[in-house]
C-alpha cells in the first residue's frame, strides 16, 4: 500500500513541475488581454530554432518581456592573426561589437563575423551573410554537452572497471549494473555476430559511440537544453570515424568485390564498380543524416507540444492548455527515451555491419 509520505512526495513534485508552466500561461494569458492578441507563434518558432542551433551562451531562462538572460556565457576562441580568447558575454547576446587586436566581430544568427567597427553585415544576392568568418575553436554549447558526456562515462565505467578487478565474476554495483548488460549488449547482438572472430579489436569503438550517443539523446531530455545529436557537425564527426575505421581496416577481398567483383561478367564490372565507389560514401552519409534527423524531429516536436501551454490558452483555457501540454509532452517523453536507446543502437549496429563487411574473410573455391 502506498504511504502518504510517498504521495505527498510525489504530489509536491507535480506541483512544482506545473507551477512554472501555469505562472507563464497565466502572464501570457494576461498580457493577450492587454494587447488584444494571443502569444505569438512566430514567436515560439524562433525559440525552437534558437534552441535547434548551436550556441555561445548555455541560457536555463530568458525573458522576452525583459531581455534578460539567465544562465553563463562561454568561452570563445577565435584564431585570426593570433589567438583571441575573450568571453561571449562581451558581444552581448549579438547587440555589440567585440574589438580584439584590431579586428572587428559580431555575434549573428549563432555566428561570428568579421566586421567593421560599427557591425555592418553584408549579404550575398541569396540574402546569406557574406562577412568573413575567423577560425573559430570556441566552447560551445554541444562542447559543453560533449564534454559532460565524457565526463559522465569516464565516472561510470572507471566504476565498473573497478569492480572487475575483484575478479571476473564480482558482482557490478551502482552504475555498474546499469552499463554491463549494455556492454554485453552490444558485444553479443552486434559485435560478434556481424564482426566475427575479429570483435575485440573493434569494441572500443562500438561501445563509445554507443553509449556517447545514448547518453547525449538522454542529456537532450533533460532542461538543460541540449542538443548535440541534432547537430549535424557531431552526426558528421561520428559517420567519420566509422567511415576512416571501415576503410582502413579493410582487408583485399572488400576491396576486390568493389572494383572487380568476382563472377560477374566482365562489362557489368565496369559498370557496377562505380556504383559500389558511391556506396563507400552513402553508408556513412546515411549514418550522418538518420541520427540528425531523428533527433531533431524529436525537439522539434516536444518543444511544439510544450508551446501548446502558450499557444491555445485561450481556446482551452489556461488550467486546459497545461494538462493537454503536459499529457502530450508526457507520452512523447517516454517515446523520445526509447528513440534515444533506438538511434544509438542503429548507428552502432550499422556501424558494426559496415565493419564486418570490410574484415570479412571470404572462402575461395
Amino acid at each position: 500500500m502506498v504511504s502518504l509520505k510517498k504521495v505527498l512526495l510525489l504530489f509536491t513534485v507535480v506541483l512544482f513541475a506545473v507551477n512554472p508552466f501555469r505562472l507563464a500561461a497565466e502572464e501570457s494569458h494576461a498580457e493577450g488581454h492587454t494587447a488584444g492578441k494571443p502569444s505569438s507563434a512566430e514567436e515560439v518558432n524562433a525559440h525552437i530554432q534558437h534552441h535547434l542551433k548551436d550556441d555561445y551562451f548555455f541560457n536555463f531562462f530568458h525573458n522576452s518581456k525583459t531581455g534578460e538572460s539567465f544562465g553563463f556565457p562561454l568561452p570563445v576562441i577565435l584564431i585570426d592573426n593570433g589567438l583571441h580568447v575573450f568571453s561571449a558575454s562581451e558581444f552581448g547576446h549579438g547587440e555589440k561589437v567585440v574589438e580584439k587586436g584590431g579586428n572587428y566581430y559580431k555575434y549573428y544568427h549563432s555566428k561570428i563575423y568579421k566586421t567593421d567597427a560599427a557591425g555592418t553585415i553584408t549579404y550575398d544576392e541569396k540574402g546569406f551573410p557574406s562577412n568573413k568568418k575567423p577560425l573559430d575553436f570556441s566552447i560551445t554549447k554541444a562542447v559543453v554537452g560533449l564534454i559532460l558526456a565524457a565526463i559522465l562515462l569516464f565516472l561510470g565505467f572507471t566504476s565498473l572497471a573497478k569492480t572487475y578487478k575483484n575478479g571476473s565474476n564480482a558482482i557490478p554495483k551502482g552504475i555498474g549494473r546499469v552499463l554491463e548488460p549494455l556492454v554485453l549488449y552490444v558485444r553479443d547482438e552486434m559485435a560478434i555476430p556481424n564482426i566475427g572472430h575479429r570483435y575485440k579489436e573493434f569494441m572500443p569503438y562500438l561501445l563509445s559511440v554507443f553509449f556517447l550517443i545514448f547518453l547525449l539523446n538522454i542529456l537532450g531530455l533533460t532542461p538543460l537544453g541540449l542538443n548535440v545529436t541534432g547537430n549535424i557537425s557531431v552526426t558528421l564527426c561520428l559517420a567519420l570515424f566509422t567511415f576512416i575505421i571501415t576503410n582502413f581496416k579493410a582487408n583485399k577481398d572488400y576491396w576486390k568485390h568493389i572494383f572487380w567483383m568476382p563472377g560477374v561478367p566482365v562489362p557489368f564490372k565496369f559498370v557496377l564498380a562505380p556504383i559500389e565507389v558511391l556506396g563507400l560514401f552513402t553508408k556513412p552519409f546515411s549514418l550522418m543524416v538518420r541520427l540528425f534527423a531523428n533527433i531533431t524531429a524529436g525537439h522539434t516536436v516536444v518543444m511544439g507540444l510544450i508551446a501548446v501551454v502558450y499557444l491555445l490558452q485561450h481556446q482551452l483555457t489556461v488550467p486546459g492548455s497545461i494538462g493537454v501540454s503536459m499529457v502530450l509532452t508526457l507520452l512523447l517523453f517516454f517515446l523520445e527515451l526509447l528513440v534515444a536507446f533506438l538511434q544509438a543502437f542503429i548507428f552502432t549496429m550499422l556501424s558494426s555491419l559496415f565493419i564486418g563487411m570490410a574484415v570479412e574473410e571470404h572462402a575461395h573455391h
